[in-house]
């Protein structure tokens, strides 16, 4: 299992899409390939925009829809960066 602390890499608000990006060509989509798990630790931080979340999964939703429920978890996240990443999961559902 990888565990990706997202406050080291996006700092207290994860907002830069262009982090987000890196984190899912070099870890994400690697992990995915190999069905290997990943935890995506929020520790620390206060928030999230939409587009960082969509940045970071949306590529795997799309490339890996059976491997990535299954195999990617979000640890400390508080209610509002959970709620971010529940809209993106279903605006994915819906478009597939």
């Amino acid at each position: 299992m990888i565990t990706i602390k997202i406050k080291k890499l996006a700092g207290d608000f994860a907002e830069n899409k262009d982090i987000a990006k890196d984190i899912r060509i070099n870890t994400l989509l690697p992990a995915l390939e190999k069905e290997e798990g990943i935890t995506f630790d929020f520790d620390g931080v206060s928030g999230a925009t939409q587009s960082f979340i969509h940045a970071l999964v949306s590529d795997a939703l799309r490339k890996y829809p059976d491997v990535v429920y299954d195999k990617v978890f979000f640890k400390n996240t508080n209610e509002d960066i959970q709620k971010i990443i529940t809209i993106v999961y279903r605006y994915m559902q819906e478009s597939m």
